[in-house]
């Protein structure tokens, strides 16, 4: 049996060291660090996400602020929004839930937050930094970063000699996943739904990221004996066992089998979930640190 990844624990651990840097930079620059939240429209799952953080960010001892906005409201109204929060000093992140209305361009929305307020690492120039191998130098995209700290703590900083496969190819997990995989020195495949072969590449990985979006896509059966698995997917499924009109939630690779052959695997739900908003409180944190020229505390 696998060993189980607990994303709940691991982001437990991080949100404890980003309190105490959060005290810290309180006491030394009367500095207390900035989250402001920005939803658009009334989508139920965007709601409880954007509830989270906030909860989360309370919790670290943040200033946190959240602005709901109504589906109708304009590409120029938010970017009038942003334009502020970037001028506000009190606020070191922004955080523009995804996805927005059908109207708004979302390109032209994460291109407008400031990249020393991007905190989800959406902008051009923390992308071109994390592809450069200067990631350290911007704000990697949460997810990504939350599963590359639970590889490390299962495999090491150095994967030289291993084989990683990354399902997915979005800006938001697949590519700047494979890029920090690049820079612990794993061989790297991008693969995506229409791969030929998928099979035989996600046998050769002996570590797998998913990202696809596709409940149980990935049979138990394609894994590599001794492979660390992490599953980013969340998936609501029906679950006739629980009574009619019943669910629950899934990630992207078949658990019950994939966790027979594998050496490590992350649960869903409890896995990368609670990882990407420790990540966030993190990359705040930091935000907030090199706007007052302290050094950030490190999170591995």
């Amino acid at each position: 049996m696998a060993n189980i990844i607990s994303g709940t624990h691991l982001a437990a651990d991080v949100i404890e060291t980003v309190k105490t840097g959060a005290q810290a930079l309180l006491k030394s620059h009367d500095i207390r660090p900035g989250l402001a939240v920005i939803i658009v429209g009334e989508d139920p799952a965007s709601q409880i996400y954007v509830a989270s953080k906030g909860r989360k960010a309370e919790e670290c001892g943040f200033h946190a602020v959240t602005h709901r906005l109504t589906a109708d409201t304009s590409e120029d109204q938010l970017l009038q929004l942003i334009g502020e929060l970037n001028a506000d000093p009190a606020i070191h992140g922004i955080l523009v839930q995804l996805p927005l209305p059908a109207h708004i361009h979302e390109e032209n929305i994460t291109q407008a937050v400031s990249p020393d307020k991007d905190v989800d690492g959406f902008h051009y120039s923390n992308i071109g930094k994390l592809v450069a191998g200067a990631g350290e130098d911007g704000f990697v995209p949460c997810t990504p970063a939350g599963a590359m700290m639970m590889i490390r703590r299962v495999r090491g900083d150095d994967l030289s000699g291993l084989d990683a496969v990354v399902v997915g190819r979005s800006n938001i997990v697949g590519k700047p996943m494979a890029s920090l995989l690049l820079a612990a020195s794993a061989t790297v495949t991008i693969a995506h739904s229409r791969t030929h072969e998928l099979e035989e590449v996600v046998r050769s990985a002996d570590i797998l990221v998913t990202a696809i979006g596709q409940p149980e896509f990935v049979k138990g059966v394609w894994i590599k004996p001794g492979a660390t698995i992490i599953d980013v997917g969340i998936n609501r499924i029906p679950d006739p066992h629980k009574g009619e009109g019943a669910t629950r939630l899934v990630g992207d690779v078949e658990f019950d089998i994939a966790s027979v052959v594998a050496r490590d695997i992350t649960p869903v739900p409890g896995g990368v979930g609670p990882m990407t908003i420790a990540m966030l409180m993190a990359n705040t944190l930091k935000a907030a640190c090199l706007s007052a020229g302290v050094k950030p505390p490190v999170i591995r």
